[in-house]
């Protein structure tokens, strides 16, 4: 199939005695999926290696396996997260008016949001070991000193919340697995979304009156960020060839995704500066551009300026002949915006360990 195909055509039939195709077959794995995972490992490697700190004197920095291992599990562990979110959103989206077209969908999209959700927990408790790890150089982290962090640093602790989290909706998962729908997916979704909460709290902390209401700010960032990017990749990853689905589904996405685009640029600007501001020995405006924090802030609203374009054309252009059920390119243009959503990742997890004076 090529990328301009989004579908069969309404009246088009499978073959007799075969079921429709309902599944995200491989190819369409590799092109959505491929791209945005190695954009998001890559800039974050990237980002890593450019804000390294300097080797000084009589003072021992993490080996490479901790400064770079631990950046790319933060992005797996974010990937793996919007994964489940978006996995959660999609029974909402569909709708459960005519389980006949929709269950066929979602007996596929159930297990893997349970994979989903094993893979983030995984890559929290094996951030905690890597954390661990970076406060003491030289040491391998031991059952004691990973429990000493996870007791001291309020970040261990967010990411043990976070893991149990996951963990918790791997348990309802399967139960939705088991019984289908009768599992309510407002249940899923709200447990997916509060294991979102304590990851803001293993990035800057800011001491001051105002730490509350960034945090907030912070927690609402991560939220629409993974139901926009979750939601698009679950949708096109699922319903490409269901162009009946994709018509009714795509344009309730995309109210969804404007909210969360508004969202995630109003919170992402407000949370940058303020903690710009709010750092004791650092000038606005001048730090957006000479401190690695700020450039990373610069990086990652260039990436959503390469975003707006990106995702107006699919709902001005593409949209309407999706609605009529008509063949687009929607499967590359949604390649395209992953990709950049991936690399506006990996800079976020590099810009949650810089520097900020």
């Amino acid at each position: 199939m090529s990328l301009t195909e989004t579908s069969p055509g309404p009246s088009a039939s499978p073959p007799a005695g075969s079921p429709p195709s309902t599944g995200a077959p491989v190819w369409r794995w590799t092109v959505l999926a491929g791209p945005m995972v190695t954009a998001a490992v890559l800039a974050a490697l990237a980002g890593t290696s450019l804000t390294a700190a300097e080797a000084v004197p009589a003072i021992m920095l993490p080996g490479p396996v901790v400064e770079y291992g631990l950046p790319v599990v933060r992005v797996l562990l974010d990937l793996a997260a919007l994964a489940v979110v978006g996995l959660s959103l999609l029974p909402k989206l569909l709708g459960w008016r005519d389980p006949d077209r929709t269950e066929p969908v979602m007996r596929r999209v159930r297990p893997v949001a349970v994979t989903a959700a094993w893979i983030w927990a995984v890559c929290a408790f094996t951030a905690v070991v890597f954390h661990a790890a970076e406060l003491n150089p030289g040491a391998f982290p031991t059952p004691g000193s990973i429990a000493s962090y996870v007791n001291d640093v309020g970040a261990g602790q967010g990411l043990v919340i976070s893991g149990a989290c996951a963990l918790a909706y791997a348990a309802v998962g399967l139960l939705a697995v088991r019984f289908g729908e009768k599992v309510p997916a407002e249940l899923r979704i709200v447990v997916a979304l509060f294991g979102l909460l304590p990851i803001p709290v293993t990035g800057h902390a800011v001491d001051s009156v105002w730490h509350d209401p960034i945090m907030i700010s912070m927690e609402l960032h991560v939220m629409g960020a993974a139901a926009w990017t979750g939601g698009l990749a679950v949708t096109v990853l699922y319903l490409a060839r269901r162009r009946d689905l994709l018509a009714e589904v795509l344009p309730r996405f995309s109210r969804l995704a404007t909210v969360c685009l508004l969202l995630v640029s109003a919170s992402g600007v407000i949370t940058g500066l303020a903690t710009l501001a709010l750092t004791p020995g650092v000038e606005l405006p001048g730090a957006i551009l000479t401190s690695s924090y700020g450039l990373l802030g610069v990086a990652k609203v260039a990436c959503v300026a390469v975003l707006i374009p990106l995702a107006a054309h699919i709902r001005y252009r593409l949209l309407p002949r999706i609605e009529r059920q008509q063949a687009t390119a929607l499967v590359g243009w949604v390649a395209v915006e992953l990709t950049v959503m991936g690399v506006a990742y990996g800079i976020a997890v590099v810009l949650s360990r810089a520097p900020v004076g």
